[in-house]
């Protein structure tokens, strides 16, 4: 980018004030929101106003509006639900109730407003706006207010932030609370899978979404359940013969038990709604299977905000205050969202109007049409849902005579075996013979490879770590002993499931292409690692569960000093010389600094960190956190970091060391790697399936000249998913720390510095711009899951 940087210190909130209120149905991570507007609205120097009960509190102002300082949302981040309240309110519906509202804002001076809420409160938000300067010269006529005070607060500015587990709302990728809904919803299918396993039981799940399928769709996809009932994509005439026959295939196939998702908004092709009870009766009386109901209810309201969603809100919240800051009477009220990894501005009621023709075209039966306007990622997931989740008969299946290969490198992360999973039954739709591969290349060299099966992968999404079984080794010392194996079982292309090893052994058999034709076929990398420094992807598989498994931990380690003295934790943290689980543990457990190989420090820094936080830790602040990365510095090591923090902060707190260790590598994988596995190897296969189809000249696949095209990596740059050739790559990569020469994370970096109360420079050149929901890229796919 050529841009000039163009940073916010320009940006001044001296003499403004932000008021921030939640309101409708509360979702995890609006605390986080409040607290990053708070924050960086105090740092921006501006007067910050909490709203307690939404629109009620508004319209009765007294104390449900008042001021709040830095302190105000200490120890808030990892707690669920709205702090500040949330209610629905007649009275704000009424042009008297505003009008009243209007009046409590003017009072005390404050003509921003930052709503985190659904599409409901932000069309009032909207509304009430429209009417400000209206509703200002009748409080005027009314003798309550005077005519310096119309003028001085002419203009109200408004900036929306959507919380909503539903993920209902158009124009952005993810809602704040959907990821952990979506925790929430994984963590109970996970659990009743055990159960159902012991007594061959058939399950129906019910999950919130009166209007929007995406939590049914997506939780569908991410455990592998046999079928799913949404909203938007209801089943065609005859579906309860078809489910049926689908089932008992399942039982025939030794599957012993079935997952059925329903969402509450679910209907048939008339409008009609299918219940979780009517699909258990069905199943009952046509099968005479066990069938039990689970309804998930307020559960997936509540519990702790995943790191996802923390993240999120922490940089909407931030963006929403330089929004607010920018904003003049002639821009739109906007909200801010995430497109990708990008945040975006856009227009508030074009999202509100392209929400509602969803609506308007499910209820007109326009049901392809609801699908579309949902947007490309929820198409995406339908269409990926479909595919994997309904075996073809065999005779309707292409046959191809290609057989591709799959196999992990590396060290283990979570989502591989979704990966593979996918892999397996895309490959197989597209007619080809998959091969597992066991542990990597060295097994690959002894002969470990044996065809793999439709039934063989189920089951596989929900499993941690790498059933295939993985090595680190790289093929370099086995290339004549691989090519052996490719050409007596005839692999014609190669899927890499891995992380930096992965890439490394592609560009390896890459340059061996001269010696071995065995390696001229489509090779394709899928990134599964959990430090995040693979070249030319902005997520690794296996990154979300581990920087999930950082922060519930953090959040335990910060729990158990309370009530004890003040006191300090050093948390070391894996990903080799890479600092993003580090960097963005820091921001998603709220810590006060995070050392990183990337951004290098010396003792004067170390000093300044462990003064700011002697400060910090004499007000009413009682717990520090600080993350150092395994690999940041070889002289300053945990330990040292850990005397220095006891030694300088005798007196005032102490201090104690953790390090995670290989925890960070296990667990069952995060619905966001469950389903980012499953989508980016779907995708990869559907690549490889291309490149096997141009070669192919008469009946046999004429082997690639040395294109670099033809060996690429799948990764998320931004808003696409795109394929990079290996070779081009290259110099973008620091082989000897093994990481990317540039890492988009690191811009995030000051974000978590201004939320610890440090002063600091934010470029904020990517953010300001405001776009329009139909100028979306059709690709932005991954932000979503």
């Amino acid at each position: 980018m050529d841009h000039q940087p163009k940073f916010f210190e320009n940006l001044s909130g001296a003499g403004k004030a932000i008021a921030v209120l939640t309101s409708g149905g509360d979702a995890q991570g609006m605390n986080a929101a409040v607290r990053a507007v708070v924050r960086m609205g105090i740092y921006v120097n501006a007067k910050v106003y909490f709203i307690y009960e939404g629109y009620q509190g508004m319209v009765d102002g007294g104390d449900n509006i008042v001021e709040v300082s830095w302190e105000s949302v200490s120890s808030i981040l990892q707690v669920g639900g709205t702090v500040i309240g949330s209610a629905r309110c007649k009275p704000f519906r009424t042009r008297e109730g505003r009008l009243q509202a209007a009046l409590n804002l003017v009072q005390r001076g404050i003509t921003n407003l930052c709503v985190i809420g659904g599409d409901g409160s932000l069309t009032g938000a909207n509304l009430f706006r429209e009417e400000w300067s209206g509703l200002l010269e009748e409080l005027a006529q009314k003798g309550k207010i005077d005519a310096e005070a119309v003028k001085k607060y002419a203009y109200l500015n408004i900036v929306g932030m959507v919380g909503s587990i539903d993920n209902d709302f158009c124009g952005t990728d993810m809602t704040i609370g959907t990821d952990s809904a979506l925790h929430r919803i994984i963590e109970v299918v996970d659990a009743i899978m055990t159960t159902a396993q012991s007594h061959q039981r058939t399950f129906v799940l019910e999950v919130m979404g009166r209007h929007c399928g995406y939590l049914a769709l997506v939780s569908a996809l991410a455990c592998g359940a046999d079928w799913v009932f949404i909203p938007e994509y209801p089943p065609e005439e005859g579906w309860e013969d078809t489910m049926c026959v689908k089932l008992s295939e399942n039982r025939a196939r030794k599957k012993r038990l079935n997952i059925i998702i329903v969402a509450e908004g679910a209907i048939d092709c008339h409008n009609k709604p299918i219940t979780s009870e009517k699909v258990k009766d069905l199943v009952v009386q046509r099968l005479g299977f066990d069938t039990r109901v689970t309804i998930l209810g307020h559960v997936q309201r509540g519990g702790t905000p995943s790191a996802f969603d923390r993240i999120l809100a922490s940089r909407m919240g931030v963006e929403a205050v330089l929004a607010l800051l920018e904003a003049t009477p002639d821009t739109p009220a906007c909200v801010v969202s995430l497109s990708g990894n990008q945040a975006v501005r856009l227009p508030l009621m074009e999202c509100v109007q392209m929400t509602q023709a969803v609506q308007k075209a499910m209820d007109e039966g326009r049901f392809l049409e609801a699908v579309r306007l949902r947007g490309r990622s929820f198409e995406n997931n339908l269409n990926t849902y479909k595919l994997l989740s309904h075996k073809r008969p065999d005779a309707e299946l292409p046959k191809t005579n290609f057989n591709v290969a799959v196999l992990n490198v590396g060290a283990p992360a979570a989502g591989m075996n979704a990966a593979v999973r996918a892999a397996v039954r895309v490959g197989m739709t597209e007619g080809h013979k998959i091969f597992a591969v066991i542990d990597g290349f060295e097994g690959f060299a002894r002969g470990k490879i044996k065809e793999i099966s439709w039934g063989d992968v189920g089951g596989w999404t929900g499993q941690g770590g790498s059933i295939l079984g993985t090595k680190r080794t790289l093929p370099a010392k086995y290339l004549e002993k691989i090519a052996d194996q490719m050409r007596t079982n005839n692999i014609n292309a190669l899927m890499v499931i891995g992380g930096f090893e992965a890439f490394e052994s592609c560009l390896q058999l890459q340059e061996a292409r001269t010696s071995f034709e065995e390696f001229r076929v489509p090779i394709c990398v899928v990134p599964a690692t959990i430090s995040n420094n693979v070249p030319g992807t902005d997520y690794s598989l296996g990154t979300d569960t581990a920087l999930n498994a950082i922060v519930e931990t953090c959040d335990r380690i910060k729990q158990s000093a309370s009530g004890t003295k003040r006191r300090v934790f050093i948390i070391e943290t894996m990903g080799g010389y890479c600092g993003y689980l580090a960097n963005m543990g820091a921001l998603a457990a709220g810590a006060d600094a995070a050392y990183i190989f990337e951004e290098q420090f010396d003792i004067r820094e170390l000093q300044a960190n462990v003064e700011h936080l002697t400060e910090k830790m004499k007000t009413s602040i009682q717990r520090g956190l600080v993350l150092r990365n395994e690999n940041c510095n070889e002289n300053y090591t945990t330990d040292f970091i850990y005397q220095l923090y006891s030694e300088e902060g005798k007196g005032v707190f102490d201090c104690r060391k953790n390090v995670l260790g290989h925890m960070q590598q296990g667990g069952a994988p995060s619905p966001f790697d469950r389903n980012f596995g499953t989508k980016i190897s779907a995708k990869a296969m559907q690549w490889i399936s291309k490149k096997l189809k141009e070669t192919y000249r008469k009946g046999a696949v004429s082997l690639f000249a040395n294109t670099d095209d033809s060996v690429c990596l799948l990764g998320m740059r931004r808003r696409n998913l795109v394929f990079q050739p290996v070779a081009e790559l290259k110099s973008e990569t620091d082989f000897v720390h093994r990481i990317p020469k540039e890492q988009w994370w690191l811009k995030l970096r000051p974000l978590m510095k201004i939320l610890a109360k440090y002063k600091t420079s934010y470029d904020v050149s990517d953010s300001g711009q405001l776009e329009h929901v139909a100028m979306l890229p059709k690709e932005a796919e991954t932000g979503a899951i």
